[in-house]
């Protein structure tokens, strides 16, 4: 199984619609609710960073048997020392993004934490390719 999400830049009224869907099929395709959870906080902080660091995006979410694959694509600034994107704390977002209570530097580490494999590509001035995989059986 296939499903898409078209990613709005800007539009954190919209943030979390992806993240909830999955978790939809994910309980119906009776996974554990602690892989769920790690999936769904992986999947949201994706889908907050393509609304607040990128020009829009993308996010494909396939299902098998045995793992879940999400592919989280954006057009935008890109990332140009991934080293440090991935330090806690650190934050290339906007003062308005903050002020919204988003920005503090959590996204990709959450990401990584939550994930069992994570694949990060990304072109200053194109944008940036996440890849993470989480397997449904633990």
């Amino acid at each position: 199984m296939k499903l898409e999400f078209d990613i709005a830049s800007g539009d954190f009224s919209q943030a979390g619609q992806a993240s909830s869907r999955i978790k939809k099929v994910l309980k119906q395709l009776q996974v554990d609710p602690k892989v769920i959870k790690r999936i769904v906080v992986a999947v949201y902080e994706a889908e907050v960073n393509v609304v607040a660091h990128s020009l829009g995006g993308q996010i494909i979410a396939e299902f098998s048997n045995e793992y879940v694959e999400i592919t989280v694509q954006d057009c935008g600034p890109g990332i140009a020392d991934i080293g440090q994107a991935m330090t806690e704390g650190y934050s290339t977002a906007s003062k308005k993004v903050r002020d919204m209570g988003f920005g503090a530097g959590m996204g990709l580490p959450n990401i990584k934490r939550n994930t069992d494999e994570l694949s990060i590509e990304s072109t200053v001035g194109k944008g940036t390719c996440l890849k993470f995989k989480n397997n449904l059986n633990g």
